[in-house]
């Protein structure tokens, strides 16, 4: 612990994308396999969740949750002896919270061939305290032109996860009052 004064909340410094933007790689075993001998979305899954904790941890300076995770999309299958590279980024914030991009790459450990895409996720994190309640996160500042795509689009995803939630309770709390059950 430290005896220097804390900036107040608001005077949180904004940090750029490439502040918290980080790489895991993992080469898949046997371990990793479904029934269908590729491997598992689950273990893609839990890689991109590590991803994306590392980067929201980083940008925010502490622990932070998952929230959240949408549009988790598998485009090709990953096979094993694949090296999968997993590439995270902060793509907008909130108070508390924060959007995380990550692009799933993979490519054969024994060849020289470029990587491709096999899938990509948004996750929302949410900084947390010592009590795990919410602490403020420094705002980020897009520094590319695809970065400032990708906060604008991070918008877009953040209004429309909103309007669901707000939509689904509202049909619950109408169907409670209408004496309809679950």
């Amino acid at each position: 612990m430290t005896d220097q004064p804390q900036p107040p909340e608001d005077d949180v410094p904004a940090k750029p994308t490439s502040a918290s933007r980080t790489t895991l790689s993992h080469i898949m075993t046997g371990n990793d396999t479904n029934l269908l001998g590729t491997v598992h979305g689950g273990v893609i899954m839990k890689l991109v969740d590590d991803a994306a904790g590392a980067v929201a941890g980083r940008h925010s300076g502490g622990p932070a949750v998952t929230a959240s995770m949408d549009e988790m999309v598998f485009l090709e299958p990953v096979r094993v002896g694949d090296l999968v590279h997993v590439r995270a980024q902060v793509n907008w914030t909130g108070r508390s919270s924060m959007e995380v991009g990550v692009r799933v790459m993979a490519e054969r450990w024994n060849e020289s061939t470029p990587a491709q895409q096999v899938g990509s996720a948004y996750l929302v994190f949410a900084a947390v305290d010592g009590e795990g309640k919410p602490r403020r996160v420094p705002q980020v500042t897009p520094e590319t032109e695809r970065d400032k795509r990708r906060y604008q689009e991070a918008q877009i995803r953040r209004t429309h996860r909103l309007a669901r939630r707000r939509a689904i309770k509202e049909l619950r709390e109408r169907r409670t009052a209408e004496g309809i059950g679950d």
